[in-house]
């Protein structure tokens, strides 16, 4: 379950809202705390549907190619999904993923973020989480929103705007 801070509206120039939740690193399962990153690194928080499912693993695996050069560029990749931490450990295993992974398994982060929506597909109507991406600076503001992401080039483009930070 998370803790979250409040739920104020998302935008460009705000402040982004504080959460703990469950999460996976290399180190093991962690309570993830957004706070701990502020004055220390900027964020790359980007949110995706399911693990190991085509498209949220070709934009994982982007992410982890990227990872040295968003470190280089002082920031750090979050992935958030509705996935328990158990099926995170093995995504992040098959894939070897570098980075932490937030279980949000209430959708309360996503709902936050203004990433869980009402989608449809072949005719069925249902809630699930857009793919989002959102560069919250060194300060906790919110540079750049990335809403329903298509995932080819996307981890180029989010880097170029942590370049510019």
């Amino acid at each position: 379950m998370s803790d979250i801070e409040s739920k104020s509206p998302i935008e460009v120039g705000g402040s982004a809202p504080l959460f703990t939740a469950p999460a996976l690193t290399r180190e093991g399962e962690i309570v993830f705390n957004v706070a701990d990153y502020k004055d220390n690194q900027a964020v790359v928080l980007y949110f995706y549907p399911k693990d190991d499912t085509p498209g949220c693993t070709k934009e994982a695996c982007a992410f982890r190619d990227l990872r040295e050069q968003f470190h280089e560029n002082g920031a750090e990749i979050i992935g958030v999904s509705v996935n328990s931490i158990e099926s995170h450990i093995k995504f992040a295993e098959k894939y070897t993923l570098p980075f932490p992974l937030v279980s949000d398994p209430d959708h309360a982060i996503a709902e936050l973020f203004g990433a869980w929506k009402e989608k449809k597909n072949y005719g069925k109507v249902y809630w699930g989480v857009q793919r989002s991406t959102f560069l919250i600076d060194k300060k906790g503001v919110i540079r750049k929103i990335w809403p329903n992401v298509k995932v080819d080039l996307h981890a180029e483009k989010v880097l170029e705007e942590v370049k510019a930070l």
